[in-house]
């Protein structure tokens, strides 16, 4: 398949296989040999499926971690097993009953706690974690015009960890950062994209700040950048993607905060492009945004223009329509990749809405769509 005008890539994690998924869960019953066996294996058949529907920007499926926020605490010094505040968003408090048949309920749950300052002690960790995809790519001697390596964002790790050692929220996110840098820089140094994953700059409105105004919590975004780049200072703009994402969870998000409040903030980050939702309903008209709010010069914008959250599979021409959009808003297809709103299993033990045959014939139609945009907009 040839490569489209418009390329095509998606957020990160997609379907692991049966037995990975029980590895990860039962961390305490399985050997080191069976579990690296089984992730080379799923690493192998996600990057056989993306070459198969002809994904341009590809990945390792995230296939190792078992969650995306929480994985990089084991590569962190100064973190203990506690209790972590486990919260509905605030548009499930409105609705209750559904909430709970999503969810389940709101007690604290165990998780890392910061106990101790925090240093990267990852090194080999990662680096055996980025080898993977080239050893999947060998093996399946297949090859992509580019790859993408995730890494969550200081203000997701904040997110979804709690801390016992620092006085305030603001200097456990600055810690944070400093501890993180080793990380993205080692991404980057390998030559893939370096994909920071940041739902708290949009989904931290419903979730961790849910008592903010949205100008309080536009300040709170413009200090996440600030944290943000202070990590990222070292590694060049065009090597860098964020992606931000209003939660990958099947609620009405009537609550969510608008694109164009927070756009502004987004714009000062040191990044080279910008992954953000597109399908869900809530949000398929915030394209506007980028023709009143213009991308920065340099910068690509990769909209989601398939759902996670529906196993209804997106007709190319509804893909098409979408990247077509977007494009005149931001000046031109050589400006958009085709990509999806969020990842397909962010979290092994989730609410991941769409079943992973259905992810990969939705990923079909990304790039079907993909290809009939670019012919119409070439």
């Amino acid at each position: 398949m040839t490569t489209p005008t418009i390329q095509t890539t998606h957020v990160g994690s997609l379907p692991r296989s049966t037995r990975l998924r029980d590895l990860l869960i039962d961390t305490a019953g399985h050997d080191e040999s069976a579990f690296e066996e089984a992730v080379a294996e799923s690493i192998r058949e996600v990057v056989r499926r993306q070459s198969e529907v002809g994904i341009d920007i590809a990945n390792d499926g995230e296939q190792s971690r078992i969650a995306y926020s929480v994985d990089v605490t084991n590569r962190l010094s100064g973190f203990g097993e506690g209790t972590v505040e486990r919260a509905w968003p605030s548009d499930l408090d409105d609705y209750p009953e559904y909430a709970r048949e999503l969810l389940g309920g709101t007690e604290n749950i165990g998780g890392p706690v910061a106990t101790g300052p925090i240093e990267y002690v990852g090194g080999d960790a990662l680096r055996r974690d980025l080898a993977r995809f080239d050893d999947a790519t060998d093996a399946e001697g297949v090859e992509f015009p580019a790859r993408f390596h995730t890494a969550p964002s200081p203000g997701a790790v904040l997110r979804f960890t709690e801390t016992a050692h620092h006085g305030s929220l603001e200097a456990y996110l600055f810690d944070l950062a400093d501890a993180l840098k080793p990380e993205y820089e080692a991404i980057a140094e390998t030559g893939a994209i370096l994909q920071i994953d940041a739902p708290d700059l949009l989904a931290g409105f419903t979730l961790t700040y849910k008592d903010d105004s949205v100008a309080a919590f536009r300040e709170r975004v413009e200090t996440h950048v600030d944290a943000l780049n202070r990590a990222l200072s070292d590694i060049p703009d065009e090597r860098i993607r964020l992606h931000g994402c209003w939660g990958n969870y099947e609620g009405p998000h009537h609550c969510d905060v608008a694109l164009e409040d927070v756009l502004p903030a987004f714009y000062e980050a040191d990044v080279g492009g910008l992954v953000v939702e597109g399908a869900n309903p809530r949000h398929q008209h915030e394209h506007r945004t980028f023709a009143e709010h213009p991308l920065p010069d340099g910068w690509r914008l990769i909209p989601g223009v398939i759902d996670v959250k529906t196993n209804v599979v997106e007709h190319p021409k509804v893909v098409a329509e979408r990247l077509e959009r977007f494009a005149d808003a931001v000046g031109g297809p050589d400006r958009i990749v085709a990509g999806a709103d969020c990842g397909f299993e962010t979290v092994v033990e989730g609410a991941n809405a769409v079943h992973p045959e259905i992810a990969w014939k939705k990923l079909e139609a990304l790039v079907e769509g993909a290809e009939l945009a670019s012919a119409r907009l070439a």
